[in-house]
């Protein structure tokens, strides 16, 4: 029943996609008013796998970049995958197995061809670059000097392709030959080289022909924490527990005694600014694997951390200084998106009036009732705001605005996030990695 309602409320919302004003159609309000809670989970994570599935670049079978129901592509063509979104679909596509919606046989036909994209494909000392070109493999330019490696987008990948390998490692002969190429991807990164060859920091890029330019240190905290546990983690070119604890942790500087909406913050979420706290995918992206519940090291307990980051969100929609229209229990989450003048990093204390639906969609594991608040209230009173691959990227009731887009990055977290939420399902894998643990134990953390 579920999936045929889904399928339904899929083909229903394909014909409004080219509206651009939020409003609640009192018409088509049934398609989703019957449904419980645990039907809506279902819903959502089916809708958002899809993009995964069904809206892959073919030629790859890597996650797009971004899917525009308008078919309007002004930034970046529609064949450009992303390194780090598909990180994050590999992990839905396990989703959709143990959902019943693919079987096991096609989501290894599609991992299969995935990994021989990714063998071919443009690498840079073992990492990929941001964007690639999905049709030939090339490196796509994110940015001008941005044309190389990308090792904080590898590590997201990377991630992805760990945890699909822990799924099959003990299955049939042709699944342990997948898992061998995951292991060789993932020896092949060259962790340490971004060092810039022996400093104690990692750096987030390196380009052939900028080499360094982008001088990017990657210093915490923010939603890098998953590359220096793999690069601690690497059986083959691993960083030291220093550059960890130096680079990442600033000697110490990343731990705040600060407090916002009386949440302890616990650590410092900005390395160059004075703002008290991020936009919520900090609190998703290194977490779709690496689970936070008990995690802790000298720095900071990391459930305390990640939940507290969403309840500030939530408290700070509740509170609603800028009275934005909408705002609430129901209402809530912030994070970078798209928003009315291009894309934007929003958070409190950044707040241009719009909402993220991944930011409290992608909390479930933080913030149970609230993040179901969020989910009933969009697809119970705004559905215009759901298409065929789930909630749009971003809207504002204040300004009656939305674009009937979605982005990769954005999209990933909700099914993997909710699937940990219901079963722990994707962190299970990720944890179970016995390189991982390795990389854990050296850094000092509690798992």
């Amino acid at each position: 029943m579920v999936i045929g309602c889904i399928l339904i409320c899929c083909k229903s919302n394909n014909q409004k996609e080219d509206q651009n004003k939020v409003n609640n159609s009192a018409a088509v309000k049934h398609k989703y008013a019957d449904l419980s809670e645990s039907a809506l989970l279902d819903t959502i994570q089916y809708q958002t796998f899809n993009y995964f599935w069904d809206g892959a670049e073919p030629n790859s079978g890597l996650a797009r970049e971004r899917l525009h129901m308008d078919d309007a592509y002004p930034t970046s063509p529609k064949n450009t995958v992303t390194t780090g979104g598909s990180g994050f679909g590999l992990m839905a596509i396990l989703v959709g197995v143990e959902r019943g919606w693919i079987s096991r046989e096609e989501a290894f036909n599609r991992y299969t061809k995935i990994v021989n994209f990714l063998e071919k494909a443009d690498r840079f000392h073992g990492a990929w670059s941001h964007w690639i070109d999905g049709e030939t493999g090339k490196m796509y330019p994110f940015g001008k000097k941005d044309n190389g490696g990308d090792l904080v987008e590898t590590a997201f990948l990377v991630q992805g392709l760990l945890t699909v390998a822990e799924y099959f490692k003990n299955g049939n002969e042709q699944e342990k030959e997948l898992v061998a190429k995951i292991d060789k991807l993932w020896r092949e990164v060259e962790w340490s080289w971004y060092t810039k060859g022996g400093e104690d920091v990692l750096y987030w890029h390196w380009s052939p022909e900028y080499e360094w330019e982008m001088n990017f240190p990657v210093g915490g905290y923010n939603e890098c924490l998953i590359m220096y546990v793999l690069a601690a983690s690497s059986p083959t070119y691993p960083i030291t527990k220093e550059v960890y604890e130096k680079g990442w942790a600033r000697d110490g500087e990343i731990v705040s005694d600060k407090s916002y909406y009386d949440e302890a913050l616990v650590l410092d979420y900005y390395e160059h600014s004075d703002a008290p706290i991020g936009p919520l995918f900090w609190a998703h992206y290194s977490y779709l694997g690496l689970n936070p519940k008990g995690l802790s090291d000298q720095y900071a307990d990391y459930w305390e951390l990640t939940q507290n980051h969403a309840k500030i969100h939530h408290k700070y929609a509740i509170d609603n200084p800028k009275n934005y229209k909408g705002y609430g229990d129901s209402l809530w989450g912030f994070t970078s998106s798209y928003s009315m003048k291009g894309y934007a990093g929003h958070r409190p204390g950044d707040d241009r009036g719009v909402v993220s639906p991944t930011a409290a969609l992608s909390s479930f594991p933080y913030t149970p009732k609230a993040s179901m608040n969020v989910l009933t209230n969009i697809y119970k009173n705004h559905d215009s705001l759901v298409g065929k691959y789930g909630p749009y990227d971003a809207f504002s009731l204040e300004y009656n605005w939305y674009l009937p887009r979605y982005l990769a990055i954005d999209q990933g977290p909700i099914p993997v996030m909710i699937e940990n939420y219901r079963t722990g399902l994707l962190w299970k894998l990720f944890m179970q990695n016995k390189d991982v643990k390795v990389g854990l134990d050296k850094l000092g953390f509690k798992y």
